[in-house]
């Protein structure tokens, strides 16, 4: 969606409004597509003294995996927009977070599509403490322990040896 901006380039106090879907269905993150909704997009484009800023913010639903425990859950997502607008950059090496307009408009799928996918996150867990699989049996932890024994470290095997010969 392009936002027409003639109307307040040259009025300070002035704002646009923004309210649309995004839809981003089909976009691949790490083999997986987790978003299956809409994208809620709103927020305002305002001149302030003679420069524009945009503010708002993207939203939506993730349906996700754990990548500890392998079991699927929702999420809400919601990714701030904030944003200085130009109409031309004086110096491109310093000027990441201004947006070049396109004439007199602003292309709002580019720069939320930019900013959601830049807030996706690496790793997704279904909660914070979520204890993943058993890396030998594969049994969920989150359950309960598994019936594996735990692991001798290779340095100590002869003394584990020793106390095993004890037990018996």
């Amino acid at each position: 969606m392009k936002l027409d901006l003639r109307k307040i380039i040259h009025v300070p106090g002035a704002s646009a409004s923004f309210d649309f879907p995004l839809d981003l269905t089909q976009m691949d993150f790490f083999g997986a597509r987790p978003i299956t909704r809409p994208i809620r997009v709103q927020g305002k484009v305002t001149n302030r003294a003679g420069a524009l800023h945009l503010e708002g913010d993207a939203s939506t639903v993730l349906d996700l995996t754990c990548d500890r425990c392998c079991k699927a859950y929702t999420a809400e997502k919601s990714v701030v927009l904030d944003s200085l607008l130009s109409t031309e950059l004086e110096d491109e090496m310093n000027d990441d977070e201004i947006i070049l307009l396109d004439g007199d408009a602003v292309d709002l799928d580019e720069v939320a599509t930019t900013a959601f996918i830049l807030g996706m996150d690496t790793k997704n867990l279904c909660s914070e403490d979520c204890k993943g699989l058993c890396s030998r049996c594969g049994a969920d932890l989150n359950l309960g322990p598994c019936a594996c024994k735990p692991e001798v470290d290779p340095r100590l095997a002869a003394l584990a040896q020793l106390l095993d010969d004890k037990a018996e």
